[in-house]
């Protein structure tokens, strides 16, 4: 599925989708579409181009492998470098550094999708796409070029590094410190949980450098193998096991003042921009669980058979299949508004984000468990994907700010009014 070693791009990805597979501008991906659950309805054909290459690659390279990758605790790197070459690497990233240049919308179309193959790796991409965007918008002209392209193609990969062991919902508290000392920063503490760290290039740390709070926080790009950088044991997790998470550790690392993002005191408002649409991914990686999660669900009412009949006869869960559909449904449109508000800069893209992370993680992980429910002891076993899509997607009412915290954010918004 190379892309003749180009990104995607509005451009180029119509005319490469036609001249390769013989597609009219006007077909869509039928594969995933079921009626009142369709992904592609109220989409731009431009979108479903972009949402059915998503599709074929979760598809075709990651769905078979997905068990596999979980099991052996493997961080797929071919995998996500064919990815790049389809220009999900840096999707959100401007084109002029390597990225797809393409919107919030299209990025979480594009989430959803891929999460139908493996949500543990399109949620580490996800990330990966955040570091990458964070550096591309906040980073000088020669940060941008030194970095970007690299991680758009994911020659090198990137991590995420705010959480502490001390300070999770409370991030502004973290205590890691960046002392000056002539052209570099002296780095000591630790962040907890961090996606991909040991086996990945690039840490956007944000640091304290500064007085108490958030103003006292700034970013840096820490790259590995810089001296005083180390990581602690590789975590053992319930899901997301195809993305190694470990402490990443400071010892008098020394990092060149060049390698800091934005100025002095910034670095909290640059993780947060970060998070807003990172909450946008995780929420879609979400969506993606679920609508596989319908659709398996569907499949086994249909061939099951109790007490003589199809379980699909029973009114009780066809009920069942009916909530879990409106719930997929609504959860999809709460999340491609709240991208679209993002994308725009509206005044309530924080708040939209926030009703969005938490409607669509809260609902989604009820349709996975459901599913789970209706396949009966089967849905126990490793053998059938549906328990895999429940573990993945667990943590998502967690990690980007918990649900407790979208509720205060959104709380805070109404009644400052």
């Amino acid at each position: 599925m190379a892309f003749a070693g180009k990104l995607l791009t509005r451009a180029s990805l119509g005319s490469y989708i036609c001249r390769t597979r013989g597609l009219t501008a006007n077909r869509v991906h039928r594969r995933h579409v079921v009626s009142c659950i369709d992904p592609s309805l109220g989409l731009t054909d431009e979108q479903k181009e972009f949402q059915k290459v998503a599709f074929d690659f979760a598809a075709n390279e990651m769905a078979p492998h997905m068990a596999e990758w979980d099991e052996k605790e493997m961080f797929p790197v071919d995998t996500m470098r064919k990815a790049a070459q389809l220009g999900f690497g840096g999707i959100y990233v401007q084109q002029e550094t390597g990225g797809s240049g393409l919107s919030r919308l299209d990025t979480s179309i594009i989430f959803e999708a891929l999460s139908t193959g493996c949500v543990s790796t399109t949620a580490y991409i996800s990330i990966h796409n955040m570091c990458a965007w964070m550096i591309d918008s906040f980073g000088s002209e020669e940060q941008r070029h030194r970095y970007c392209p690299q991680l758009c193609s994911m020659e090198k990969f990137a991590s995420y590094c705010l959480t502490e062991p001390g300070s999770g919902s409370d991030a502004a508290s973290l205590l890691t410190t960046a002392k000056r000392d002539g052209d570099h920063y002296v780095l000591n503490g630790s962040k907890a949980f961090i996606s991909g760290a040991g086996d990945t290039d690039v840490y956007v740390v944000m640091c304290r450098t500064g007085e108490k709070g958030a103003k006292g926080i700034s970013c840096l790009v820490v790259e590995k193998g810089t001296p005083g950088l180390g990581f602690g044991k590789k975590e053992r997790k319930v899901g997301w096991n195809s993305q190694p998470t470990r402490a990443v550790i400071f010892e008098d690392c020394a990092v060149p003042v060049a390698n800091r993002l934005g100025e002095e005191g910034q670095g909290f408002t640059i993780a947060m921009k970060g998070l807003n649409g990172g909450r946008i991914n995780i929420a879609s990686c979400s969506l993606g669980a679920a609508h596989a999660s319908v659709l398996l669900a569907r499949d086994h009412l249909k061939v099951r058979k109790q007490f003589g009949e199809p379980l699909s006869n029973s009114q009780f869960l066809q009920f069942k299949l009916a909530e879990m559909a409106t719930r997929l449904v609504a959860s999809r449109l709460m999340v491609r508004q709240a991208a679209l508000a993002l994308q725009e800069e509206r005044q309530d893209a924080v708040t939209l984000c926030s009703m969005a992370k938490l409607f669509a993680t809260d609902e989604c992980f009820a349709i996975c468990n459901q599913s789970l429910q209706m396949h009966g002891g089967y849905g126990y076993l490793k053998d059938y994907a549906v328990q895999q899509f429940v573990r993945d997607i667990r943590v998502h009412q967690i990690l980007e700010g918990t649900n407790e915290v979208m509720r205060m954010i959104v709380s805070r918004n109404l009644l400052q009014e």
